[in-house]
This record gives structure tokens, C-alpha cells and sequence, in this order.
């Protein structure tokens, strides 16, 4: 048991806590959204009961891993037509296809849907509105696709069972202490709800790019990267889909402020020929 407590495992665990707190932001906004799809009255709980559930599994889903990562690893099936499609495809394939699909096809669904809305009141997800159980089953769902990624990348820094748990466990606390916040704030600032949509577009593009070298980072093979018409798919790296999610939050600071003061300077010109 001491042997936990050595200064190399207590820096990975820093480590671990700060990969979970970066990589679970993209997680935090789709479980605000999500929860928005539920009955008013339960949204509070569909989210605690979510992010609970999910934290739970997401241990189990460490401990498999852990324990059957090579064969996880291993490419169950090699597309080998040249010029058309090449590559491996192993489990963290098909969880970063799906993944990336599903979320691509939730924010552009609900994009169509702010779009067509009548009434600047309709909540994100009015039109097609879940019970509260279907609501928690897909934020649990999603939550292991989005972990799937921050598990692989812990497991490249330790195996340690103990300190990625651990790290699971703290992230799992600060999701729920946030989650109600982000959420309040994306009902007063409607604005932003199409700037988060857009991010989790962003997302699922990233989880769609991270399926191409899945099978070659695990077995370290480069002929498994997955080309379609000789060309590689290269998954966008973690500093350019931060650095597009500070710019477009940037971007739309600017514009809400731009559009302030506009309505603002139009308000008092209307005054001023009223007086006149």
C-alpha cells in the first residue's frame, strides 16, 4: 500500500486528474444538453443519476481494459483494397466511429431544430422530448464513448489501477458539481447554446478523425492506419480542437457585445427623434 504513495505515482495522479478535467469538458457540455431533452422537473436528477451511473461503469470499463487491453487492441478485421479503403479496425475503432456519428448527428439535428423554433423560449430538445430514463441511459452511453479516449490516453501515463481510478473518481465529483452551473448558465444565455452545439460538431469531427490510427497507435503498426483513396486520416490534435473552442467562445463574446451596443445605440437613436 505505501508503494502508492511514492512521488512518482503522486505526480501521475496530478497528471491524471488534469488529462480527466481537459478531456471531460467536451462530456460536462453534452450531458448540459442532453438533460435539457428531459422533463423540466427531472433534469436535476437525470443529470446526478447520469454522471453517477456513468462514473461507475467508467471504473468497470477501466478495469476491462486493464485487464484485456491486448486483445482490446487487437485489429479483428483489415481492409486491404488499395486506392479504395486500407487499415485495421480493433474495438477503439468502432467506439470513436460511433461516437463521433452519433454526436455529429445530435448537434446538427438540434441546430436544425433551433433554426425552425417559433418561440425563443423552446428549450433545447422541446420537439423531440425523452423520459427521464432514456435521457440518463444516453448521457451514460455517451459518457463511456467520451472515456474510452481519456482512458486510452491515462493508460499510456500508468497502469496503476488504484491512481485511475482515483483520477475517474475526482473528475466523476467535479462533474457534478458543475454540471447544474453549466446548465443554468445555458438557459440564461441562449446564444451560447448554439455556440455549444457547434462545439460538440467539432468534437464528434475529432472522435471520426481519432478512428483512423486507432488500430496502429495499439499495435504500433503503421500499416494499420485506416486510408480511404490513399489518403491517411489524421485525427485533429488535442491544442488545434482547443484552440478552435477558444476562438469560436471568443468570436461569440464579440459578436454578443458587438450586438449590444448596436441595440443600444439604436434604442437611444429612436429616443433621440422621439424627443425631436
Amino acid at each position: 500500500m505505501t508503494d502508492l504513495f511514492t512521488l512518482e505515482n503522486l505526480g501521475h495522479l496530478a497528471v491524471l486528474i488534469f488529462l480527466q478535467a481537459v478531456l471531460g469538458f467536451d462530456n460536462l457540455l453534452y450531458i448540459s444538453i442532453e438533460s435539457q431533452r428531459a422533463p423540466a422537473e427531472r433534469q436535476k436528477a437525470v443529470r446526478f443519476w447520469g454522471i453517477i451511473i456513468a462514473v461507475a461503469l467508467r471504473i468497470v470499463l477501466l478495469f476491462v481494459m486493464v485487464r484485456l487491453i491486448g486483445s482490446l487492441s487487437t485489429p479483428f478485421f483489415v481492409f486491404d483494397i488499395p486506392g479504395i479503403i486500407e487499415g485495421g479496425v480493433n474495438f477503439a475503432t468502432v467506439v470513436f466511429l460511433f461516437g463521433g456519428v452519433f454526436i455529429m448527428y445530435t448537434a446538427v439535428k438540434e441546430i436544425g431544430h433551433m433554426l425552425s423554433v417559433e418561440h425563443l423560449d423552446t428549450p433545447i430538445g422541446a420537439s423531440g422530448a425523452k423520459s427521464a430514463a432514456r435521457v440518463v441511459a444516453t448521457i451514460v452511453i455517451m459518457n463511456l464513448v467520451f472515456s474510452f479516449d481519456s482512458i486510452l490516453s491515462a493508460l499510456a501515463i500508468t497502469d496503476v489501477f488504484v491512481l485511475l481510478a482515483t483520477a475517474i473518481l475526482i473528475s466523476g465529483i467535479a462533474m457534478l458539481v458543475l454540471a447544474d452551473s453549466v446548465t443554468t448558465f445555458l438557459e440564461k444565455n441562449r446564444m451560447y447554446e448554439v455556440l455549444g452545439l457547434f462545439i460538440l460538431l467539432i468534437v464528434g469531427v475529432v472522435l471520426l478523425g481519432e478512428a483512423g490510427p486507432a488500430a496502429a497507435h495499439a499495435m504500433h503498426d503503421d500499416a494499420l492506419k485506416i486510408r480511404v483513396a490513399g489518403h491517411e486520416i489524421i485525427p485533429m490534435s488535442k491544442s488545434t480542437f482547443y484552440f478552435s473552442i477558444v476562438v469560436l467562445v471568443i468570436v461569440e463574446m464579440v459578436q454578443s457585445g458587438y450586438a449590444r451596443k448596436l441595440e443600444a445605440e439604436r434604442k437611444a437613436h429612436v429616443h433621440k427623434t422621439e424627443q425631436g
